[in-house]
């Protein structure tokens, strides 16, 4: 999977994969990450890509220039999606996550100040997503965000021995949220691990675990037992 920033504040994109999980698949060539700074393309001395909303109002938009040239100059593999990240756009969930994974390249684009100059989206037709009703001071956290939950569904992104397909959301858990989980020791301050998980029985422990998500999903999020 590749990925394509565009950002006018790259290093809080690298900084991000210079350790964990994300630094190890970009090593084994299992994503790969280029970002892009729309300053680089303005044709304005001071590399302004920013400025005052026509008919007045607070803050700076992202102007249209470099924005378009920016992204014309990434190049496109055939099978690739272009997101704005945007408190306007579609919610996003794992099945969307689960969907986004199957491209080959995926490019971001992350907003600030304002917002985005409404050309931006009427000519290079974003698919516009929101990770949820709030709004925060760019796209840089949503942007990672969308890269972490789409790479935990590529083949070795979490190690060979790592599966995604009973995390909460999965297919593998039809939709609910994730079953309990315990370790070593058996009892710790009073709490004892549930005499189920030491008998051996994968039948029973399978009942439970059932169990225990629909009562979890019941409990805390009833609205996807719809």
């Amino acid at each position: 999977m590749r990925y394509d920033v565009i950002t006018l504040f790259p290093e809080f994109i690298e900084s991000y994969f210079q350790s964990s999980i994300a630094k190890r698949a970009i090593e084994n060539n299992i994503i790969q990450v280029n970002v892009h700074n729309p300053r680089e393309y303005t044709k304005n001395k001071h590399k302004k890509v920013d400025d005052t909303p026509y008919g007045g109002g607070d803050g700076m938009v992202l102007m249209c220039q470099p924005i378009f040239d920016c992204y014309r100059d990434i190049e496109k593999l055939e099978n690739h999606e272009f997101i704005m990240l945007s408190p306007q756009g579609e919610k996003y969930n794992q099945k969307t996550a689960d969907e986004l994974s199957k491209k080959e390249q995926i490019i971001l684009l992350c907003g600030h100040y304002e917002g985005f100059d409404e050309r931006i989206r009427l000519g290079l037709k974003p698919r516009e997503i929101s990770i949820g009703d709030f709004v925060l001071t760019g796209g840089e956290l949503p942007a990672l965000i969308l890269i972490d939950s789409i790479s935990r569904n590529i083949e070795n992104f979490l190690g060979k021995e790592a599966s995604f397909h009973n995390d909460s959301f999965s297919d593998g858990m039809e939709g609910l949220l994730e079953y309990p989980h315990y370790t070593k020791p058996r009892e710790f301050e009073g709490m004892v691990v549930p005499e189920v998980l030491l008998n051996g029985n994968h039948k029973e422990i399978e009942e439970f675990r059932k169990k225990e998500s629909l009562k979890r999903t019941k409990k805390r999020r009833p609205d996807l037992l719809k």
